[in-house]
């Protein structure tokens, strides 16, 4: 493929994507999107975060990180906590049910990722993440 039109690069990616966000949710059968994921994965290294800051870091529009973070409280993998000096300031914070959903989540997807990606070196995975990164 000579010189390929940014169509069919963004119509190859798309196919990736959606390929990849289909297996995982028939693996993972847990009623949570890889965003989910993505705001326990950021509360577990950062610890109780300002969901302005989770937006801010995951490139996510304040409404969204509303919206997940419901989800997450409702399901009590997260919990919202005031800040001590100022009470008007709410943080979001993973609780053991959510560290132990990302646990398995990740395990999933080590699998999933071995499963799909089996086709290219590890170090060709390293090499498609800069890409990807690289592009943003």
């Amino acid at each position: 493929m000579n010189n390929p039109s940014i169509f069919e690069l963004i119509h190859a990616m798309d196919k990736v994507n959606n390929k990849l966000i289909i297996e995982w949710n028939k693996m993972f059968n847990e009623n949570i999107g890889i965003t989910h994921i993505l705001v326990l994965a950021h509360l577990r290294e950062h610890g109780k975060s300002r969901p302005s800051d989770i937006a801010k870091a995951l490139g996510l529009a304040p409404p969204s990180i509303t919206h997940l973070t419901e989800k997450l409280i409702k399901k009590e993998l997260a919990v919202r906590v005031a800040d001590e000096s100022d009470k008007r300031v709410l943080y979001l914070e993973i609780m053991d049910k959510g560290r132990d959903l990302l646990t398995k989540a990740q395990k999933e997807g080590k699998r999933l990722r071995t499963q799909l990606l089996e086709r290219l070196t590890e170090e060709e995975q390293l090499e498609l993440l800069r890409i990807y990164t690289k592009l943003l």
